[in-house]
């Protein structure tokens, strides 16, 4: 039987630390990338107003990435500290992608970050140039390294179960790195990040242009925003499409929980819009509200052509029929977890000849299942410690199997419309923004620019729904059908890990205030903070905001 009292506030520890942590990312990853736009097109122009929108919204940048360097770092450390059975189980082949993010990608952005911070009169326009992409580069190669862990965690391939050592090894890296999953996730986040760049310079210069401010600069900053946002907003979708498809092939039980199939179905599978599901068991299950559907539109979020257009027979599995598939992996998985008790020697036989008898049958059990193997191990959530798993009754076997469809199916239900439909409000409003500046009207539209404005925060919005929906819709799994969650948590004490969650908490709400408090300042003095002499509050009475 699980203990929650340790693993409930790791949980929420890493939970919280993510979320705080993810405030930071996705602007860094879009913002250096305009940044590089913006100082490419003063380096073609020689215009001195590129040069000070590159030095303004680096500006911001900078503020962004410390802050957001220190907040990932203690996230780190929780492997070893909050879940080193999971570090032990599984870490050659997590820790690899880590690795190489933490000694190439990091070195490589934090090193690069000082030269374009401090580099603009030290070095020719074309070096200082290469710097700032450069940075770029770094920035998304971190997040791709991150993200093909994370993507393992969601699709474990290239690696398997070593029963004499009880640990996942890798079998083939290129196979790790190379997870459709990993690495559509990867496109995903990154656009993602690009749409909340886009955003922000777009709703800072929209705020300009409504005081009347720093016109000329706003309007420039404004249009390059536009048109990059415009071409990520629908890459944002297309890679998410890529993401919902990957979903039903390889996670059906996120996928049942976030569409609320209680029962299969076949064909054209409609897309629900207004719901509140209520999921208790595979046998317990009611549809509160009306249902409001789109005709096949769930067919067409997760395949290229609507499901009544594919191999006749084909089946978009329910959390009923999950479950009953999941009793027979429960049951191999048992069998092979026994099989793993002779295997590593942790069963002990009288006599040698008994023991290699058991072993010569207990290989064939092993390969036969070990697939299933971490199936067994969620009966440990359902029984007493001092049984062993294979002692399960068929009434425990069957409570093991219910706990693969993920818990809170409302709030995975909603997170998800309210990300698909932020991501078609982002369309919109790009296409809205890059129409005026086709028609030469940037700024002449008040409703443009408000809306703009009050849309700045909502690709946050998006993201962290998207990061929910993959994280707690893969529950119960630390990795998807490999490594419960509640077996990989540390043996520290409660006291231990609220006290590392309390004080986590307040350092990160200090971060975060910090973060606030400098991107208010440097965003009310826009780009008079530079300095040079030609913006607005340079020459007002009040140089203070």
């Amino acid at each position: 039987m699980v203990e929650n009292a340790v693993l409930d506030p790791s949980r929420w520890q890493f939970a919280l630390t993510a979320l705080y942590h993810f405030f930071f990312v996705p602007l860094t990853l879009g913002l250096i990338v305009i940044v590089a736009i913006m100082e490419t097109i003063y380096v073609k122009t020689e215009k001195e107003i590129y040069k000070d929108m590159a030095r303004f919204w680096g500006k911001l940048f900078s503020i962004n990435f410390a802050i957001g360097v220190a907040t990932g770092l203690t996230m780190e450390f929780q492997f070893g500290t909050n879940w080193s059975y999971y570090s032990h189980f599984v870490g050659d082949i997590f820790g690899a992608p880590l690795a190489i993010e933490g000694l190439v990608a990091f070195f490589l952005e934090s090193t690069l970050f000082g030269l374009m911070l401090f580099g603009w009169d030290r070095m020719s326009r074309k070096k200082h140039l290469a710097v700032t992409w450069l940075t770029a580069l770094g920035t998304n190669l971190s997040a791709m390294w991150i993200l093909v862990a994370n993507g393992w965690m969601q699709y474990p391939v290239g690696s398997a179960l070593n029963p004499e050592t009880v640990r996942h090894e890798v079998l083939n890296f290129f196979d790790v790195v190379l997870n459709p999953v990993a690495q559509a996730k990867f496109l995903h986040t990154v656009c993602g990040g690009y749409v909340f760049g886009a955003m922000f310079v777009l709703g800072i210069s929209s705020w300009y242009l409504l005081r009347g401010r720093d016109i000329q600069f706003a309007r420039k900053s404004f249009t390059v925003a536009a048109i990059f946002g415009f071409f990520a907003s629908f890459a944002v979708v297309f890679f998410g499409h890529e993401s919902g498809s990957h979903v039903n092939e390889y996670q059906p039980a996120k996928m049942a929980a976030m569409e609320a199939h209680y029962d299969g179905v076949d064909g054209c599978v409609d897309f629900k819009l207004f719901a509140w599901p209520s999921y208790k068991s595979s046998t317990d299950f009611t549809e509160k509200d009306s249902w409001v559907s789109i005709p096949c539109g769930t067919s067409l979020i997760n395949y290229y052509k609507p499901k009544m257009e594919q191999t006749k027979g084909e089946r978009v599995l329910g959390a009923k029929q999950i479950v009953e598939q999941n009793v027979v992996r429960v049951k191999n998985g048992i069998i092979a977890d026994e099989a793993l008790q002779v295997i590593s020697g942790k069963q002990v036989f009288s006599h040698p000849e008994d023991r290699a008898n058991a072993l010569q049958t207990a290989r064939i059990n092993f390969d036969k299942y070990k697939q299933d193997w971490g199936y067994g191990q969620l009966v440990k959530a359902v029984i007493p410690k001092d049984r062993s798993i294979a002692s399960a009754t068929e009434e425990e076997i069957q409570q093991a199997a219910e706990l693969t469809i993920p818990s809170g199916m409302p709030f995975l239900f909603w997170t998800f419309r309210i990300m698909v439909g932020l991501g078609l409000w982002f369309i919109l409003l790009f296409s809205w923004a890059v129409l005026s500046v086709v028609k030469g009207n940037v700024g002449r539209s008040t409703l443009l620019s408000k809306l703009s404005l009050w849309s700045i925060l909502l690709p946050l919005v998006a993201i962290e729904c998207g990061w929910f929906l993959a994280e707690h819709g893969r529950q119960p799994w630390a990795i998807d059908g490999v490594l419960p969650t509640f077996l990989a948590v540390s043996g520290i004490t409660v006291t231990e890990v609220w006290f590392t969650l309390v004080t986590i908490i307040a350092l990160y709400t200090g971060f975060l205030i910090a973060e606030l408090y400098l991107m208010f300042k440097y965003a009310r003095l826009g780009p008079s903070s530079l300095k040079t002499g030609r913006y607005s509050l340079e020459n007002s009475r009040s140089r203070e905001v």
